[in-house]
């Protein structure tokens, strides 16, 4: 997605969007890279501008608290349309109506918006690519990842042509302030093996591992 200047050394993140929210980081211990877990994702979300800050709202009323998770997955861009099309800022036809009724909502919003079928879902999809792209600089610059940074989970392959195509993720990605030099030199891939969880864990259970006394 963004080729960058990785340190082999750097430390490196993961941030996966799917059914919620996952990140995770990967620390260089001098002779290899240790991934470790957080849960980053329940982190409460950070508006930028004035239609994010009326979101944040739309979801507060809804929630009580927002974490990133309620935009950034599948249900969370179930939510960036809901709020779009309750605050008069697209109609819903009635096609899509019918089609989110009987498959996945997401997967229904996801599709119309790269089909071109839907000005309403395209927002919705623009809008998850720019907070993506924020909150995937935001693990950057916490972690530290001059190693890199990996986009994960379902939603991921199944954007990614718009990823690759439009400056939505990276606009986001790179906008850091006196920081976006930093975020600049990140390199940014995205993982669109399907098996990459299983293929983690069958490589993690092949290797021999101690436990902390």
């Amino acid at each position: 997605i963004h080729s960058g200047r990785p340190d082999p050394a750097g430390n490196r993140a993961v941030i996966a969007p799917g059914t919620g929210l996952g990140e995770a980081g990967m620390i260089w211990t001098g002779d290899k890279h240790l991934p470790f877990a957080s849960e980053g994702g329940h982190a409460e979300f950070g508006p930028r501008g004035a239609l994010e800050f009326e979101l944040a709202q739309y979801l507060e009323r809804k929630f009580g608290r927002v974490s990133y998770e309620n935009v950034l997955s599948g249900p969370g861009l179930v939510n960036l349309y809901s709020f779009l099309r309750d605050t008069a800022r697209g109609s819903e036809a009635k096609w899509r109506t019918e089609e989110m009724q009987h498959e996945d909502p997401a997967a229904c919003i996801s599709r119309a918006a790269i089909e071109g079928r839907s000005p309403l879902c395209a927002d919705a999809l623009r809008m998850f690519l720019e907070i993506f792209g924020q909150e995937s600089g935001n693990l950057a610059l916490k972690l530290m990842a001059t190693g890199g940074i990996w986009l994960g989970g379902g939603i991921v392959p199944k954007v990614i042509d718009w990823l690759t195509s439009t400056p939505h993720f990276l606009d986001g990605f790179t906008h850091k302030g006196k920081l976006s030099h930093v975020v600049e030199k990140i390199p940014v891939y995205a993982i669109t093996n399907a098996s990459c969880a299983l293929l983690g864990a069958a490589r993690y259970a092949s290797q021999e591992h101690t436990s902390p006394q």
